[in-house]
């Protein structure tokens, strides 16, 4: 078996301690490295009596950056739940400023320490923090588009979920909801019209389905009552994409899953999902997107194909809620590059 290390920051976190749980029971890790800036060494100390083969180690934040690169060096998988929830009240904007700030620390160590890494970034807002990570990435001639990789699964198991409710109440897992767009608000379209499943339901129905899926996040911010933001889901979906991304590395099984990604013409079916897009597009106001959560697969490289025949054969309304979303998406785009210019 390949050696595999997962470097996870922001482990201490509410991400970040139920996603290393799962991490730790993975049978294809080897060495799981812990970071935090607080409560680290307590979460590795906690997760060493679980009678797994994974290696933990644990690399709590210091003066000089020592300890986040050793958590770095040799990383196969680098995953970034770091930064601060939501509250009630809050919008993913409001985030903004300080996880920007925490993103750009943790993109400029990984660029230096794990340069080969895959990335999968899980710090909100994730349409303006991915550019983040890929602008300085770039700056230090470590960007592969491959492999950098906004975590959107959410939106997708969400999708499952809410669905199954309506139609039999079990079984969410037997759905698989394609979603694109972003990863907050209007800028998540999921594609029910796609599903054979959801053809019967009527119109008032699946707008109040997209408008549960765009909004799930606040309904367990509410949920809540300030003791959090949807934190366990949050892990689950990251591990599900987690396994599809690693399953790929280690050429096991191929899945599609959608992840928010730069579209770079050098990966497979980008330029065919652009050449989609413009005629889809012609006549509005819109421009293309520069970066998309679209669904594909994952292979040794990272992105192994970008799917792209979704474009057309959404309904109406999905069309009309895509056209939304990009907008919706080159505004949080713009958001996370005038950081990178302050």
């Amino acid at each position: 078996m390949s050696n595999v290390k997962v470097a996870l920051l922001g482990a201490a976190g509410g991400i970040g301690q139920p996603l290393a749980l799962l991490l730790k029971l993975n049978p294809n890790i080897t060495h799981l490295a812990l970071y935090d800036v607080v409560h680290v060494p307590g979460v590795a100390a906690d997760l060493h009596h679980i009678d797994t083969d994974v290696v933990i180690t644990h690399h709590l934040k210091d003066e000089d950056g020592t300890a986040l690169a050793n958590a770095l060096k040799d990383a196969t998988f680098v995953i970034v739940p770091a930064g601060v929830p939501r509250k009630p009240g809050m919008t993913r904007g409001d985030l903004f400023t300080i996880n920007a700030g925490i993103c750009a620390e943790l993109a400029n160590a990984i660029s230096l320490n794990a340069p080969n890494a895959f990335t999968l970034v899980i710090t909100n807002p994730v349409n303006s923090t991915v550019p983040i990570f890929k602008e300085i990435f770039a700056k230090n001639e470590a960007f592969n588009p491959r492999r950098l990789f906004g975590v959107t699964a959410l939106d997708h198991v969400r999708s499952n979920t809410f669905l199954s409710e309506l139609i039999d109440g079990k079984n969410p897992q037997h759905f698989d909801v394609t979603v694109v767009g972003g990863h907050s608000g209007n800028s998540i379209v999921p594609l029910f019209s796609l599903v054979k499943a959801a053809e019967n339901l009527d119109d008032e129905i699946i707008d109040a389905l997209i408008h549960r899926v765009q909004y799930g996040g606040d309904e367990v911010v509410e949920a809540k009552s300030g003791a959090g933001s949807a934190t366990l889901s949050m892990a689950y979906a990251a591990n599900k994409f987690f396994n599809i991304l690693l399953n790929g590395y280690l050429g096991l099984k191929k899945t599609m899953i959608s992840s928010y990604v730069f579209l770079d013409d050098s990966i497979n079916g980008v330029p065919q999902l652009k050449e989609n897009l413009s005629k889809l597009l012609k006549g509005s106001e819109v421009e293309l997107p520069t970066y998309l959560a679209v669904p594909m697969t994952y292979g040794k490289e990272g992105i192994e194909q970008v799917f792209y025949d979704w474009v057309f054969e959404m309904s109406p309304k999905e069309k009309e809620n895509f056209i939304t979303a990009i907008e919706y998406i080159d505004q949080n785009i713009e958001k996370g590059l005038n950081f990178m210019v302050r």
